[in-house]
């Protein structure tokens, strides 16, 4: 008699299992040259800055006392406040009777350190956003340095990058290393407003290079600024003191050099993952932890535009 599937249902397992695990969908992160990394605080609870304004010349004439006017100086601050952390464990029971353990504990140490890279990001441009002052145009040289659009569905306009091109000039920040990190739906609407060509410029080159074509997807340069996209912008409703926008604060920004850059970072702790076994609860214990700090060290070199998070 033959063999069938009616009689050996013994050897028919119904459940199969892979040897491929699923695992999520991550876009790419934003590379460390964004920000200044302060190496000049390796301990306390706060840095501060020293910073130096701008001289105004004086008409003299001869014969008569110059007046001594002394230079504006203050100060910026720097600290260390967010202390984040991950655990998790693996019991030798289920390392006995289960399958692909080894794997899955990988892809469990890469999403915690994908989850802190990805938590630093948003505060990054949280503090992007803060930086400024909400509901007011932030001037500088008598440009504003915020714009909410007024456009139909708070879209984003070509006018918009032409005002944060002239606020930047304005404010005699080096045309080179400008940068325009935008979220994907206001890439969607420049697709739409422009066939510009997605040629970039020497700068821009350079940033590709070290990481944006792998990390952010680059769109175009347009009126001198690289625009990336990102999905972790800060949302919420934000004003310029004439319009409000429910929406998405687009970062305007310089990262030539760490004099321009308009946000500083200090890691007092780097993410570690660091393991121990515990013998009374039968298991392998890993736990993961990061302090850091992030703060504005000059508001001059940084633009937001709040336009529509979802129309385009």
């Amino acid at each position: 008699m033959s063999q069938l599937t009616t009689n050996t249902r013994a050897f028919i397992e119904a459940q199969q299992y892979s040897s491929f695990i699923l695992t999520n969908m991550h876009d790419g992160l934003m590379p460390g040259s964004w920000y200044r990394n302060v190496s000049d605080f390796g301990s306390g609870e706060t840095l501060n800055i020293k910073t130096i304004g701008t001289t105004t010349l004086q008409d003299i004439s001869e014969d008569t006392p110059i007046v001594y006017n002394p230079i504006d100086t203050g100060n910026v601050q720097l600290t260390i406040t967010d202390f984040k952390g991950d655990g998790w464990s693996v019991s030798d029971t289920l390392r006995e009777d289960g399958a692909q353990i080894d794997q899955l504990m990988a892809a469990r140490s890469q999403e915690s350190t994908r989850a802190f890279q990805e938590e630093f990001e948003t505060n990054f441009f949280k503090v992007c956003n803060d930086t400024q002052t909400d509901a007011d145009p932030n001037t500088i040289n008598n440009f504003p340095h915020r714009i909410a659009s007024a456009a139909t569905n708070d879209v984003a306009t070509l006018k918009h990058f032409i005002d944060m091109k002239i606020a930047f000039d304005k404010a005699q920040v080096p045309y080179s290393g400008r940068v325009a990190v935008v979220d994907p739906v206001v890439a969607a609407t420049l697709d739409q407003l422009t066939t510009i060509s997605h040629d970039v410029t020497a700068f821009g080159q350079q940033i590709l290079e070290q990481g944006f074509d792998r990390d952010h997807q680059f769109l175009m340069n347009l009126y001198g600024w690289n625009i990336i996209t990102s999905n972790r912008l800060d949302k919420g409703a934000f004003g310029d003191g004439t319009e409000s926008v429910t929406g998405v604060a687009n970062v305007f920004m310089s990262i030539l050099d760490d004099n321009t850059k308009p946000i500083m970072a200090a890691f007092r702790r780097n993410p570690k993952v660091e393991g121990e076994r515990n013998k009374d609860l039968d298991r392998d214990e890993f736990v993961v932890r990061s302090r850091y700090g992030l703060g504005p060290q000059r508001d001059d070199t940084i633009g937001i535009l709040i336009t529509s998070a979802t129309a385009y």
